[in-house]
Parts: structure tokens; C-alpha cells; sequence
């Protein structure tokens, strides 16, 4: 096989998670982008389809792929940790404790810093919800491997039956509850008031089917075998969607409704919840997420690589490109000032995905050195980039 086809079939599965992994990654790019150069146009969650443009509406909605396709690959890179070929199997509970403590680390310093250039607030965000999800995992891998999974499906399935329940502020419960299921402060009068911005519960249920779902990666699996059980999830996870949210059944707080234009109800069919992730959300990214490990296994492009190099290092690229834009930012504010009230920003959202474009180019390079300097590399605290 040539040197532009070098995804070679005794590692293509491994490429698959890399390159899906770097597509979300991208995806993400725009977000922060647009979270630095369109915030004078918030966006609500769920969104409010009548006071959001089309443009921004499915631009954030591609953002929606981002953490539960990175939260299901961490637990499925779990599994293949604790699962090397050719080699015996090893405990991957230290690993995963160790990294997770480290995210958390990483997400209360330089990442909340990245955000302001200050600590006005401490915001507990994905990197503390996936930081969080590792530790709950390096517990759940003691048990059997089936048990993880029946886990991680009641999670996934039933907590949105959890949603009528609420704490106030006053009632010893609202801590817990607020870290595990309720978007809100976890302390609010303070000198840096923190947030829980993403609620942990469902990710714990999406990591650890993540790691269920590892065996589909496993050496001795035909490869046939594996393209039928990542279509058959994938498949199986829109219809049930379909069927859910067609009939407003269960597994979204808000029921779509029939609008003007056709693709006004269309966005009201897909204006899902983020905070927590509903079910109906987590049906619709993963059910694509299965998909599209199957098309970056089955068919074989050069530009598979370009995403590959950005999923094989996403912790370096996700602190990098966040001071690129707040250094980016801060510049162009000394520069030209705020035009959009309070913030600098551009007039169409077609802008932000231009910016992202360029910043995606720019960062290239570096990213693909430092994942060159990572497979060279034997120190143990470059395995955490």
C-alpha cells in the first residue's frame, strides 16, 4: 500500500478512533471559536429555535458530537489500554485514576485560566466531567465486563427520569445533586464562585459503555464481525431515536413541535438538551459516532490522516488552540475594541468556521510534531498528552 493509504489493515481500527477523535476535535474548534467571535448571539440549552439562526443553530449542533464521542472514545481507549495486542492483559484502573486526577488538575489551572486570562470563576466544564468519569471507571474495571455495560445503559437510559427532581441551595442534597445531574453553582458567594457546568452522572454511563463496547476492537474479531456491530449500533441507536422522539415518548425535556418551514421543525426535532446530556442526545451522537468508526474503517482516504494527526494528541491540541484564541482575542480587543457591545466579534457565523479553517491550519504542524515527539518519546508523563 502506498504512503498516502498508510491506514494498513493490521492497525485501521486504531486509526478509525484517532481519526474520529480528531473530527470531534476540529468540530470543537469551531465552538471555542464561536464562543470567542460570535458570544454577542448567545445560545440557550436547549436552544430557542425562534430567537437562533439556522446557521448558528446547526453550528452549535455540531458541537453536540464533541463530548459524548470523546467521553465513549476515552472509555473504549480504556479497554484497549488494558487489552494490548500481543502482549498480556494489565489493570488500566491506575492509569485511568492517574489521568483523571490530571485532567481535573489541568481543568481547575490552565484551562479555566485559558478562558478569561483570570480566575473570575472557577467553571467545572468536560475536562472535569471526563476527569471525574476516569476515576468512577478506574473503579467500575473491577467489575466483569458485562456488569459495566448493564451499568452504563441504566445510566444512559434512565436518567432522565431523574430530571422532577431538584434541590435548593438551602437542602443538604443540592451539592451532590448539583455535581451529579443539575447544571448550576456549587458555590456562588465567594471570592471565585465555581460551577458545575457539565453534570457527571450521564458520562459516567457513556465512558462505561465506552469500555463495554472494547471487545469490538479486539485483535481475534474478524473484521467483518466488527462492521456489523458498529452498523447495527449505529443503525439501532437512530431508529430507536426516531421512535422516542418521533412520538415525544421519553428521553428529551422538551417535545419537538411541528413549526412553519420544514426546516424550522427539523431543528425543533433536533434542539436536544446538553446539561445534562439527554438520552435523545446521547442516541443521536453516538449512533452517528458508531457510524462514522465504521466509514474511517471501511473506506480509506489520504485526508483521513490530517484528522488522525489531530486525534492522536488531543490534549496538547485542546490546550494549545484554547491560548491561541484567548491570546488571538485579547490582541484583537487591544486593537480594534469591542464592536458587538461588550465583545469583539464577527457579523456571520460562516466567519467563525473561516477562522476555525485558518486556526486548523496553523496548528497543524505543531500538533503533528508534538504526536511525532510522543511515539519517540518514552517519559511516562507524555502518555497523558
Amino acid at each position: 500500500m502506498t504512503p498516502e493509504k498508510a491506514l494498513n489493515a493490521k492497525s485501521k481500527r486504531i486509526h478509525a478512533i484517532d481519526i474520529l477523535r480528531g473530527l470531534v476535535i476540529l468540530l470543537m474548534l469551531v465552538d471555542h471559536t464561536r464562543e470567542r467571535f460570535f458570544l454577542h448571539e448567545q445560545v440557550t440549552d436547549p436552544m430557542q429555535i425562534d430567537a437562533t439562526s439556522t446557521s448558528l443553530f446547526f453550528t452549535r449542533l455540531t458541537a453536540h458530537f464533541c463530548a459524548p464521542i470523546f467521553v465513549f472514545l476515552t472509555g473504549l481507549s480504556a479497554w484497549l489500554y488494558a487489552h494490548p495486542r500481543q502482549k498480556p492483559q494489565r489493570s488500566a484502573s491506575g492509569f485511568l485514576f492517574k489521568r483523571g486526577l490530571f485532567l481535573i488538575l489541568l481543568e481547575v489551572t490552565l484551562i479555566n485560566f485559558s478562558w478569561f486570562g483570570s480566575y473570575q470563576a472557577l467553571y467545572l466544564q468536560v475536562m472535569w466531567a471526563i476527569g471525574l468519569s476516569m476515576i468512577a471507571l478506574a473503579i467500575l474495571v473491577k467489575m466483569p465486563g458485562y456488569l459495566i455495560g448493564v451499568l452504563g445503559l441504566l445510566i444512559v437510559f434512565g436518567h432522565n427520569a431523574l430530571t422532577p427532581i431538584s434541590f435548593t441551595p438551602e437542602e443538604w442534597m443540592y451539592p451532590i445533586w448539583t455535581i451529579l445531574h443539575d447544571r448550576g453553582y456549587l458555590i456562588q458567594d465567594a471570592m471565585i464562585p465555581v460551577k458545575i457546568s457539565y453534570p457527571l452522572l450521564p458520562w459516567i454511563g457513556v465512558i462505561a459503555l465506552g469500555y463495554f463496547a472494547g471487545p469490538v476492537y479486539d485483535a481475534a474479531l474478524q473484521v467483518q464481525q466488527r462492521y456489523k456491530w458498529l452498523l447495527g449500533v449505529g443503525v439501532s441507536s437512530l431508529i430507536l431515536l426516531l421512535i422516542l422522539r418521533g412520538f415525544n415518548i421519553y428521553g428529551e425535556t422538551l417535545p419537538w413541535e411541528q413549526r412553519q418551514t420544514v426546516l424550522e421543525t427539523v431543528s425543533s426535532f433536533l434542539n436536544f438538551t446538553k446539561y445534562p446530556p439527554s438520552l435523545d442526545f446521547i442516541l443521536l451522537t453516538l449512533g452517528v459516532g458508531a457510524l462514522l468508526l465504521y466509514v474511517f474503517e471501511r473506506f480509506e482516504h489520504r485526508w483521513m490522516l490530517v484528522l488522525k494527526t489531530f486525534g492522536s494528541v488531543p490534549m496538547f491540541f485542546y490546550i494549545v488552540h484554547l491560548y491561541l484564541l484567548l491570546l488571538i482575542y485579547s490582541v484583537g480587543v487591544q486593537f480594534f475594541g469591542t464592536n458587538k457591545g461588550d465583545y469583539l466579534g464577527v457579523d456571520h457565523v460562516w466567519m467563525v468556521w473561516a477562522i476555525a479553517a485558518v486556526l486548523a491550519s496553523l496548528l497543524y504542524w505543531p500538533t503533528k510534531w508534538f504526536s511525532a515527539y510522543k511515539k519517540a518519546s518514552s517519559a511516562t508523563w507524555i502518555k497523558y498528552f
